[in-house]
């Protein structure tokens, strides 16, 4: 199978798409992505969870919240795509 890696979620980018601070996402390893895709990218050293949109001539990592706007890049690289997610109960 396919690598997998676990971030920890921070902040409220994502919590449209139902993602919350705190959550582990579970990430399966891969360098490509669809439009639409919520993936984990490289970004000027920074790592980000967004929804993935491929642009005429560059990328755009967008939030789902309102309170964020979207990211636009040329320079970037998808290190994988959100494949489940863990929310602990307490």
């Amino acid at each position: 199978g396919r690598t997998c890696f676990a971030l920890h979620v921070r902040g409220d980018s994502m919590e449209g798409a139902g993602i919350r601070e705190g959550d582990i996402a579970i990430i399966a390893g891969q360098s490509t992505a669809e439009n639409g895709d919520i993936v984990v990218a490289m970004v000027d050293e920074a790592v980000t969870l967004k929804r993935f949109f491929l642009e005429k001539n560059r990328v755009q990592l967008r939030a789902e919240n309102p309170a964020y706007p979207p990211i636009y890049t040329q320079n970037l690289r998808v290190l994988g795509k959100l494949a489940h997610l863990i929310r602990s109960y307490e």
